[in-house]
């Protein structure tokens, strides 16, 4: 059960939901706030159609991973529209841009549309195919994956490359178990302490998320240095104002709290919620969403019963 104060949190994220006439869905989704300025109603929306206001896809993840933490059940999200407005998102080649008007496309924003689908339980919001090919053409040279084909691999974008894989349920049709192993390798090699994100580059507290994430969907986190990662993300605490940097002795943000907080939790930390893995929400979130899948499919199986029997009538 949710209290009543939650539900007004939820209702707040619902006033940045931008949803268009049928004509012109490509535009639909989150964003992070009301930025352009536009006269806004609450109960009606945006009173003015600006050209270009538009959603922007992580803000849709964000969005729509912070009404289930609140506990909404998405009954008010308008989903055809907020995969109408992903399905726009996506280019020729696999990836996805950030907002309809053009952005940078790679890894990360194809992380934010798996995210997108799987919560909202239908893939139609992307060409799965090309999304799967983009993601195996960004394996490097060094089996780690990059942001996209010929780049520098990354721990966040092979975190986003694994998730996502991991979302649609595709990650060992995709990848040979030998293949895999060696990814697994790489993220292993990312830990001195605690993790870095590339070769050569300094210890950071975030990706003890982002690689240890991945090492947990291939069920390597194991074979990490727990002690060592943990001694790590709390010598980058603030014992004054809290919170963890992504360096000791700097300040602190907070990303880097959030994640030194995950990171915390892969371990087992105490008293630290367990993080779901790909989705990147506590377990606890995932589970209430899954069940929300499972209504879903009822309610639909019961639609199609019921127009069946009208028509056998």
């Amino acid at each position: 059960m949710v209290n009543s104060g939650c539900f007004s949190k939820a209702n707040w994220f619902n006033l940045y939901f931008l949803s268009f006439p049928e004509s012109n869905l490509n535009r639909c989704g989150f964003r992070g706030s009301s930025y352009l300025g536009i006269p806004f109603n609450p109960s009606k929306g945006s009173d003015v159609s600006h050209p270009y206001d538009s959603g922007h896809i992580a803000m849709t993840y964000t969005g729509l991973s912070c009404l289930l933490i609140l506990g909404d059940d998405l009954s008010r999200i308008n989903k055809d529209a907020l995969l109408a407005g992903l399905r726009a998102l996506q280019l020729e080649d696999g990836s996805f841009c950030a907002v309809l008007e053009g952005s940078e496309n790679d890894m990360r924003f194809v992380y934010c549309a798996s995210c997108i689908c799987y919560i909202l339980d239908n893939w139609s919001g992307m060409d799965m195919k090309k999304a799967i090919d983009y993601i195996r053409r960004s394996m490097s040279y060094d089996n780690g994956l990059a942001q996209g084909a010929g780049l520098e691999s990354h721990g966040g974008s092979t975190f986003c490359g694994i998730a996502s894989l991991c979302l649609m349920g595709k990650l060992e049709e995709v990848f040979s178990e030998k293949e895999l192993s060696r990814i697994g390798r790489w993220c292993v090699m990312r830990q001195q302490n605690g993790y870095h994100g590339r070769p050569n580059k300094p210890v950071d507290t975030c990706y003890s998320f982002w690689v240890g994430a991945t090492l947990k969907l291939l069920n390597l986190f194991q074979y990490t240095n727990f002690e060592k990662n943990r001694n790590y993300i709390l010598s980058t605490q603030d014992r004054l104002v809290g919170g963890f940097a992504k360096w000791p002795d700097s300040h602190p943000d907070a990303l880097h709290a959030y994640f030194g907080i995950c990171g915390l939790s892969l371990i087992g930390e105490a008293g630290i919620c367990k993080v779901h893995p790909a989705l990147n929400v506590s377990t606890r979130t995932s589970e209430r969403l899954h069940h929300l899948h499972q209504m879903w499919k009822t309610r639909t199986l019961s639609s199609v019963q019921t127009t069946c029997t009208s028509l056998h009538d």
